[in-house]
């Protein structure tokens, strides 16, 4: 399965997708991590346009093949990068779930990116006003969301497990679908 994660910076994507992989065994792939390696090799500088995304298919698809659930990770702010993702899975002979985390409280939002640290050297996080202004599309088709605001991470992804169930995931590890003890 391919569990594709969209969302603005600071919204919670990144520990709710690690979570999510911890829980359920899946690999995470983060296009942060990709983008950043290509730029520490000295081949390129940002902004890399779609280069981190397409490396990031790449390896999703052969992960699926391997039969391993991948859970993908990025902004994924516009209709042409959902698709790609959903033709990835779909290439595979792979379920696709999209889901999008979203933080409603725009104070608290503005205060996790404001106040978050780099885990990836040498990234240089955006600021409250790029994220403001970055392109991000509407999603146009059915997709999980999950608003992150006023939890803790292992709620948001309680949440997200419940979400995943009503939407009738199947196909996950046994009992992963079962919300975690408090």
């Amino acid at each position: 399965m391919l569990i594709v994660f969209g969302g603005l910076p600071g919204t919670g994507k990144t520990t709710l997708a690690r979570l999510l992989a911890a829980r359920i065994g899946g690999v995470h792939l983060r296009i942060d991590t990709i983008e950043q390696a290509i730029v520490r090799s000295g081949l390129a500088r940002q902004p890399l346009g779609p280069v981190g995304y397409v490396v990031g298919y790449a390896l999703a698809e052969e992960h699926l093949r391997q039969g391993l659930t991948v859970i993908a990770e990025s902004v994924n702010p516009l209709a042409v990068t959902r698709d790609a993702w959903r033709d990835v899975g779909v290439g595979a002979g792979v379920p696709v779930v999209e889901v999008e985390v979203i933080c409603s409280d725009p104070a608290e939002h503005r205060r996790r990116v404001t106040a978050r640290s780099v885990d990836i050297p040498g990234l240089v996080l955006p600021d409250w006003h790029q994220v403001l202004s970055r392109d991000y599309a509407p999603w146009d088709r059915e997709h999980v969301v999950v608003d992150t605001a006023g939890q803790e991470p292992e709620e948001s992804l309680a949440s997200l497990i419940r979400r995943l169930g009503a939407a009738g995931v199947t196909g996950l590890p046994a009992g992963c679908l079962r919300s975690p003890r408090p």
